[in-house]
């Protein structure tokens, strides 16, 4: 058994490369390093201009997000034995352009997450001061779409916001589906504006990579089809009952 691994990683320089090229390095094959471990040691041993995202090193922060042999994963969360035997080959986030090496441009996705406005939305004068009870049921309706760490991992496992990049996406539907099923929240005819608009929930076609990466277990695939049933229901009864809407 070989004493090293080999690390391919996808780099980019924009003062000195016109493209991204390739650079592999030999790590150390230490048991329980997972693929941050690996990075971080080159960052501090072998290339020091390595650049990278990364904080807690928990999978709270979700900032070390990256591609690894073609997947999408928190690189904290990961073990370099698991991609063991092979060269384990890491790239920046799909679906994302690229500032250096592995950091992406992470704007849009900002942007996307305030346009569905995700905070209560309340109309009267509710008292600050005074304590607002939930059931546990009230608060099994939302509690798995509040799990987002915001790590962009269902972003870049998406095929449609690949090839549409003004498709919300995964995270932020969720992030509104989580307030929306909030009944603290009198906000849903406000933020469903954006997420029934052309660009929002019709636009998914349901492939289900974004829940299958998604180191929280959010599955915003999930709350994206509620949503679209919602939605559709809500419809039908404007349609055939349309003194509700007076």
């Amino acid at each position: 058994m070989s004493s090293n691994v080999t690390i391919e990683v996808l780099r980019y320089l924009p003062e000195n490369d016109s493209e991204q090229v390739v650079q592999s390095y030999e790590v150390p094959r230490t048991k329980d390093w997972v693929i941050l471990d690996a990075i971080n040691y080159i960052k501090d041993e072998l290339d020091g201009t390595l650049s990278y995202r990364w904080s807690c090193r928990m999978g709270v922060c979700g900032s070390c997000g990256m591609m690894v042999n073609g997947e999408p994963v928190l690189t904290c969360a990961k073990f370099v034995e698991s991609y063991l035997p092979g060269t384990i080959r890491i790239e920046p986030l799909e679906n994302f352009p690229v500032i250096r090496d592995l950091v992406i441009e992470m704007g849009d996705f900002m942007e996307k997450l305030e346009s569905v406005k995700p905070w209560i939305i309340r109309d009267d004068d509710y008292p600050e001061e005074k304590e607002f009870i939930q059931t546990p049921f009230e608060l099994s309706e939302y509690k798995k779409f509040s799990m987002c760490i915001n790590c962009m991992l269902c972003y870049s496992a998406c095929p449609v916001y690949g090839l549409e990049p003004g498709f919300t996406g995964p995270a932020a539907i969720a992030l509104g589906q989580r307030y929306n099923l909030d009944n603290r929240d009198m906000g849903n005819a406000e933020r469903n504006e954006v997420l029934t608009q052309e660009e929002g929930i019709w636009q998914c076609t349901l492939v289900g990579e974004c829940s299958a990466v998604c180191p929280k277990d959010v599955d915003p695939a999930a709350a994206i089809q509620r949503l679209k049933l919602t939605t559709t229901v809500n419809w039908f009864k404007s349609f055939l009952m349309p003194w509700k809407n007076r």
